[in-house]
């Protein structure tokens, strides 16, 4: 990890949870009257640097505040990696100014304070351990998708979610299903879709649709939304192991419901913003800045 500077820079650092990649930029350049559209321009994988999502923190208030943005520049209320990614540049920070490293983080987000426990530290990869919100009005229903009748588990975790378990994960359907289930008229605010299989009593494979970003490799909200409702509908007890395309994430449901996720999160780089590269996604996109 790397410090971060003055976005007046337009400095950036990126890191990634298995894939799940996130730009971090501090939310002090007061002439940006866009992020929204900064979050498009960014996060765009050709034209950009490439992200499922942006995350903004300033450090104004009594804890870090987080906020993050989706890749279509739609808002998330939180996102399970997001957080664990700022926990880790902070806990960078403070180890690069005090030589330790914080064993705890707290973090103000649109779902509440978010508690980090640092796990493992090493060089650019930290292991943490998220306190995500408690799941919300978990529901079975059955949703009408073009004609086809489809059985979901509806809640939120913090963020909106929809899990759907199968007998088996067929990529083609999961790529047809989880765009309409994602924009479903049950779904007012959209939702992240995961399409889940019970490989042992302790394992689920899943495959992630998330709101705002489309395909991902990895999702801690999504992770933890499924390992909820499998717990909730008796199919495993309260440790989970959610295996992803990006790799394998812990999540731990405890016996009132409360949700524990874990693992590791990476830097991938840090630099600065090249002054032409906004202005001509801004030729593409005309809000980026007015």
């Amino acid at each position: 990890m790397r410090a971060v500077t003055n976005v007046m820079g337009f400095h950036v650092i990126k890191a990634h949870a298995f894939g799940n990649d996130f730009l971090y930029l501090e939310r002090d350049r007061s002439d940006v009257r866009d992020w929204n559209a900064v979050a498009r321009a960014i996060c765009d994988r050709n034209r950009g640097v490439g992200a499922d999502g942006l995350v903004l923190f300033d450090r104004s208030g009594e804890r870090p505040r987080f906020k993050v943005i989706n890749a279509d520049g739609s808002h998330a209320e939180v996102s399970g990696n997001g957080v664990r990614g700022l926990g880790a540049i902070l806990a960078w920070e403070h180890r690069r100014a005090h030589g330790t490293v914080p064993a705890t983080l707290s973090l103000d987000t649109d779902a509440g304070v978010n508690h980090l426990t640092i796990l493992d530290a090493q060089d650019s990869t930290f292991t943490i351990r998220s306190a995500m919100p408690l799941p919300e009005g978990l529901r079975e229903v059955t949703l009408d998708v073009d004609g086809e009748r489809v059985p979901v588990v509806m809640l939120r975790v913090g963020n909106p979610q929809c899990v759907v378990f199968e007998r088996e994960l067929d990529d083609s359907r999961y790529r047809r299903l989880g765009p309409r289930l994602e924009r479903h008229e049950a779904f007012p605010h959209r939702t992240n879709v995961s399409f889940a299989r019970i490989a042992a009593p302790d394992r689920v494979e899943i495959l992630i649709w998330e709101r705002g970003a489309g395909y991902t490799l990895a999702s801690g909200s999504s992770s933890c939304a499924v390992a909820a409702a499998a717990v909730r509908n008796g199919l495993m007890d309260g440790r989970v192991t959610l295996l992803m395309p990006g790799g394998t994430l812990g999540v731990e449901v405890r016996p009132d419901y409360s949700i524990r996720l874990r693992g590791p999160v990476a830097e991938v780089s840090a630099g600065t913003l090249a002054p032409d590269l906004l202005r001509s996604l801004r030729d593409h996109d005309p809000l980026p800045f007015e």
